[in-house]
């Protein structure tokens, strides 16, 4: 009787042990396909978050680009202002040396005909 209990027993064991291994490896699996699910969606995030990061870099830098041509165009502005201004300051420069030639001209010329005019009396 004791020897048909413990056969039984034991059978009974090894069947639960089965169940058990049976269910654990089930659940095992489960959780594996979860862990894989897991992942896929990591990557998918990470690839999602790096293309938004690659298009905010990418109009960051087309951003930077047209600041960039905007400060070069003021600055070709301001150039080109500066360079009209010292044109039009040796155009003014001209003049006046073209104006103290002729005083001096006029002046000396004066000068000289006082001189003869003196010299001229007085011999």
């Amino acid at each position: 009787m004791y020897k048909v209990d413990f056969a039984q027993l034991k059978s009974e064991i090894q069947m639960m042990e089965k169940t058990d291994f049976s269910m654990m490896k089930a659940e095992n699996e489960r959780l594996q396909g979860e862990v894989n699910k897991l992942k896929q969606k990591l990557r998918e995030e990470i690839t999602r978050t790096q293309a938004g990061v690659r298009l905010d870099m990418s109009l960051e830098k087309g951003r930077a680009r047209d600041e960039q041509a905007q400060h070069e165009i003021k600055i070709r502005e301001t150039d080109a202002k500066i360079e009209q201004e010292i044109s039009g300051l040796r155009t003014q420069m001209e003049s006046i040396k073209f104006s103290i030639l002729q005083y001096m001209i006029g002046t000396i010329t004066g000068t000289g005909a006082l001189i003869l005019a003196y010299l001229r009396m007085f011999k």
